[in-house]
């Protein structure tokens, strides 16, 4: 059975998580068509026929995806999905926001959040903060899921060459409209792609104090996060949120500093390949997912650390 896949761009690019929804797509079977809905997107709909594994990608240009509003995407993908039994997206910000719109549409239950394929019908998703795994079978004619980008591996961006093909479809729900965005600007990598992350919490004590965290990680070229803690308390701002509320990473090396360990903050970052946790609780529950933990005072142990960098 075809696969219908949601491209994530900023019409220029492809967003990374878009290279996982493949290799999950893979991992189901069948031809994986790629949708690329925005405005002046060639170039990403260039970047995406170059994805191995993808057999065909549509193109829908029009100032109506111009911001991937879902009220506007949701229905074209409606529109197409009668020659498809799978709609995958992300499981991002964006993909949780169209995802539902088209389930919603086509009278379907949607499957969120996948972390594995069992068959073609069967797949596997975390629940109560990832403390069970529950395995969803569905029924559906078409099956509209999230896929968790974390679990699978990325597709290889470069050596496909699959056919590209326009969709003059055009979909103006008119009930909502992009008023503007504040990006912030960081030399760092994103959280969600960095292969290397130093988060803090509460025990940071003050958002100056992420200072020192910026500094070890400008050394390492790492990202820095935080906990649900340090952003409620005002330390630092939403967007640097880990967490099952924030981002869900799962970098080669996760740094917690001062963090507890929360059911929380752990469905966000319990995946990643190594977790390395500094905090004075001996007591505390990070220590019981982390691979080295340090019983110290951070104020004492992260300066040290940047000056053995």
């Amino acid at each position: 059975m075809s696969i219908l896949i949601l491209a994530e761009h900023d019409n220029a690019s492809i967003k990374s998580a878009t290279l996982n929804v493949v290799t999950a797509a893979a991992a189901i079977g069948g031809d994986i068509t790629v949708l690329v809905a925005g405005s002046d997107c060639a170039a990403a709909g260039e970047a995406a026929a170059k994805i191995a594994g993808v057999s065909k990608v549509l193109v829908a240009d029009n100032a109506a995806y111009a911001n991937q509003l879902a009220e506007n995407v949701a229905p074209l993908v409606t529109e197409l999905a009668s020659d498809y039994g799978y709609i995958l997206a992300p499981a991002t910000t964006t993909g949780k926001n169209v995802a539902p719109r088209i389930a919603a549409l086509l009278d379907v239950a949607q499957i969120s959040d996948i972390i594995a394929v069992e068959s073609a019908d069967t797949f596997k998703r975390p629940i109560y903060a990832g403390n069970i795994i529950a395995t969803v079978q569905s029924a559906d004619a078409i099956k509209v899921i999230t896929v968790r980008g974390t679990a699978f591996d990325a597709a290889a961006a470069e050596g496909g060459s699959a056919a590209v093909e326009a969709i003059a479809s055009a979909h103006d729900a008119g009930i909502s409209s992009f008023v503007g965005e504040e990006v912030a600007v960081s030399d760092r990598p994103e959280l969600t792609a960095a292969g290397v992350i130093i988060s803090g919490g509460r025990g940071m004590q003050n958002g100056e104090n992420f200072a020192m965290l910026e500094k070890v990680a400008d050394k390492l070229g790492a990202a820095v996060g935080a906990s649900r803690a340090a952003v409620d308390a005002g330390f630092v701002p939403n967007d640097m949120q880990v967490g099952q509320t924030g981002k869900i990473v799962a970098p080669d090396l996760y740094i917690a500093v001062g963090i507890s360990g929360a059911i929380q903050h752990l469905a966000g970052m319990k995946d990643s390949k190594i977790i390395v946790a500094i905090n004075k609780d001996e007591d505390a529950p990070i220590f019981q997912v982390a691979d080295y933990g340090l019983v110290a005072d951070l104020f004492d142990a992260v300066p040290e650390l940047d000056a053995a960098l």
